[in-house]
């Protein structure tokens, strides 16, 4: 059973075009910023309940980073794997092809269904590690 669609109020349909139109898997609070640059005067309630009735309807995905981390939104809702920079946060997709037999092979020994899955791949970006680099250079 598929959530209804939601009635897309201006606030709501510039919460949604700001996740849509995002690179970078922004926080609740950097979407927030981004809408308050179109719609002039909205709420962080407003924006906070537009992104929970979005990830609700299947429209946005909500991405658990890591713990202690604050939580990302992401335009595509369909099953791949992110690369979580340990230094600074950063977001990325990736593709990571999970083999189907080993996914059947787990579900035997198991008798878990499988509904979807969640990868993040954790690690230093490339902006990260050329900042490691620098520092060691520097006497």
């Amino acid at each position: 059973m598929s959530a209804p669609l939601l009635r897309l109020t201006p606030q709501r349909r510039a919460v949604l075009d700001v996740v849509a139109e995002a690179q970078d898997h922004p926080t609740a609070r950097q979407v927030l910023d981004r809408v308050r640059e179109r719609v002039h005067g909205v709420g962080a309630a407003t924006v906070y309940r537009t992104l929970a009735l979005l990830v609700a309807s299947g429209q946005v995905a909500e991405l658990r980073v890591g713990q202690g981390q604050a939580l990302r939104y992401d335009q595509n809702v369909h099953s791949h794997a992110h690369l979580v920079c340990t230094a600074c946060g950063q977001v990325q997709d990736t593709h990571v092809q999970l083999d189907a037999g080993d996914l059947a092979e787990l579900t035997d020994k198991t008798s878990f269904i499988l509904a979807g899955y969640d990868v993040r791949l954790h690690g230093r970006c490339a902006q990260c590690v050329a900042q490691d680099k620098a520092k060691e250079k520097t006497p």
